[in-house]
């Protein structure tokens, strides 16, 4: 299976998400946004398309950011969803799905940075995967928007301080607003670059402490992750 990875900046790592595809030999390639690379011309060769987080917002304007381009990244994931392939955006990845879809990101209720739990939703009890997952489990969090809803999408999963967690869009694209994907050393990465995000945030009710964050147990839910991309490539190999 061929996947390609799209990267907003270079702390947004894919962690446990590239550690599963090496370990299955998939062909993984890269845009690094941040590295002002273009998007793939050529989107034949793409199975997989996983879209990572990011500081930017759908609204993000390219004065803003001069090397992210919303409107041309939303475009790209549209195409892609049309041409029937798999596709899993994560923070502002989700975000972009639903804008590539027709539904405006929102604002979170609360800002949400460390590991929190997520509660299952009853749509979650029929889907073919999630209604195998644990109810309660927790998963890494650094956000404060979430996706918008399509008339056809499914939330299957919500959080004390976020309503919107995991979104099933169609049984090929999901939105995860949290980050089963996340490391210790990715977390370490984040908390270099995002350090300003936790100081702002320090007496906020879902924001962890730097020591907090780097005491988490986060292969705890990089398995889970690993179970949903088995059965995202399991769902590939069946088409």
């Amino acid at each position: 299976m061929n996947i390609h990875i799209i990267m907003h900046e270079s702390f947004e790592a894919p962690g446990a998400i590239r550690t599963w595809g090496e370990n299955k030999k998939h062909k993984i390639t890269y845009t690094h946004l941040y590295q002002k690379e273009v998007l793939p011309l050529n989107t034949k060769a793409i199975d997989f398309l996983i879209i990572m987080g990011g500081p930017q917002s759908p609204a993000t304007t390219k004065e803003q950011c001069l090397y992210f381009d919303s409107e041309k990244e939303i475009k790209f994931i549209k195409k892609i969803i049309e041409q029937g392939k798999l596709v899993l955006g994560i923070c502002l990845g989700a975000q972009l799905i639903g804008e590539a879809l027709g539904a405006k990101y929102d604002h979170s209720p609360n800002k949400e940075i460390g590991v929190f739990e997520l509660n299952l939703t009853a749509d979650a009890k029929n889907d073919p995967l999630f209604s195998t997952f644990p109810q309660k489990f927790l998963v890494g969090h650094w956000h404060g928007d979430m996706p918008g809803l399509t008339p056809e999408a499914k939330i299957l999963a919500t959080s004390k301080g976020c309503p919107r967690q995991i979104v099933r869009y169609t049984p090929k694209v999901y939105g995860f607003q949290c980050h089963f994907e996340f490391t210790k050393e990715s977390i370490e990465k984040m908390i270099t670059h995002c350090s300003h995000e936790l100081e702002e945030g320090k007496n906020l009710l879902f924001v962890q402490s730097k020591d907090e964050l780097r005491k988490n147990n986060y292969s705890s839910f990089n398995k889970l992750l690993f179970e949903f991309l088995d059965y995202m490539e399991n769902t590939f190999s069946a088409v």
